[in-house]
């Protein structure tokens, strides 16, 4: 067996097992990032999981890079701009792994990123929202708070995204967005969202459609616990 053919499947940071892949195509997205120093990868051949600097047909690959995970923000190299995102970077939001480094680059050129401490409110509920934003590193938390006490909703880790009714409506927000974790965030205000449909209609129709698509499976996942819920109500009643 040739080692092209080796298969490999790799952990995404949305907690997804990838593949599996022949070794050129795991070689492209260490390239890309999409494959960091922190990604667990799975080799058929050797029938375990490792870190991918220490797969054996990756190492060289990994052997100049520093240790840890790529840096979302790298330094520009301008003193008097602020730091500038890695394009490779918004491959950790799922919704972006298809697009190539050119649309990425332009992508960024609408958004901003915003670091933010633990325990950081973020949104709140109630307010209107004028962005939405995607969780490129750390860990933030939805609640709600009722009668004084708060309920966590859902965690929200890297390459996850939230407030993405704001850029059609600026209505009120339906929950509290807290950071768990010192985090890396990328906003999309609404105006930047006007500003990329007039300007660049090409990236605003996959980006809209890979929207549409992530948020058709939550509510497909929402009617099934629904569904659930009644069924499991009904069978109890009896």
């Amino acid at each position: 067996m040739s080692a092209d053919s080796v298969g490999f499947k790799i952990w995404g940071v949305d907690n997804v097992v990838y593949g599996p892949v022949e070794l050129p195509t795991l070689v492209a997205w260490v390239k890309e990032e999409r494959v960091t120093a922190d990604t667990w990868v799975y080799s058929e051949q050797a029938d375990s999981w490792k870190k991918a600097p220490q797969v054996a047909e990756l190492q060289m690959f990994f052997r100049n890079r520093p240790a840890g995970p790529a840096p979302v923000l790298q330094a520009s190299p301008s003193p008097d701009t602020a730091a500038r995102l890695r394009p490779g970077a918004l491959r950790r939001v799922k919704i972006f792994a298809e697009f190539s480094d050119a649309q990425l680059e332009r992508m960024i050129e609408f958004m901003e990123t915003r670091p933010v401490r633990q325990w950081t409110e973020i949104v709140k509920q109630g307010q209107h929202g004028d962005a939405m934003y995607f969780v490129l590193e750390g860990e933030l938390r939805v609640r709600m708070m009722i009668n004084g006490r708060e309920t966590i909703l859902v965690t929200l880790g890297p390459g996850e995204f939230f407030g993405e009714i704001s850029l059609f409506d600026q209505g009120p927000r339906s929950a509290d967005v807290v950071a768990n974790l010192d985090s890396v965030l990328l906003k999309l205000s609404a105006s930047g969202f006007l500003s990329l449909m007039q300007k660049a209609p090409d990236l605003a129709a996959p980006f809209l459609f890979a929207v549409a698509r992530t948020l058709t499976a939550r509510i497909r996942a929402d009617n099934k616990r629904y569904r659930d819920s009644i069924h499991f109500a009904r069978t109890a009643g009896q």
